[in-house]
């Protein structure tokens, strides 16, 4: 997959992402680099568990980012949240 590829799935992915988990973007940067990693992340996860990971532009591969994007969206929020004392 080119590099191109990667940007637009992962911004796609960041996006969706985090609609689901805050209902608001974080802005294009951090979605796009946070789409990447969940891709990664959702690939890695789906090869785990005997499944294909990202295979190139499509749907698949963004339903398999969109989940590893949620996941390390979810990762995110937890480690860079308010935290009550």
């Amino acid at each position: 997959m080119s590099v191109i590829a990667w940007i637009i799935l992962g911004l796609i992915a960041g996006w969706l992402g985090s609609k689901i988990v805050n209902k608001s973007g974080q802005g294009m940067l951090l979605d796009i680099v946070l789409g990447i990693v969940g891709a990664v992340v959702g690939g890695v996860l789906f090869n785990f568990f005997g499944a294909a990971g990202v295979t190139g532009l499509n749907i698949y591969s963004l339903i398999v980012a969109v989940i590893g994007a949620v996941i390390v969206l979810w990762i995110y929020h937890q480690l860079s949240g308010r935290r009550a004392l």
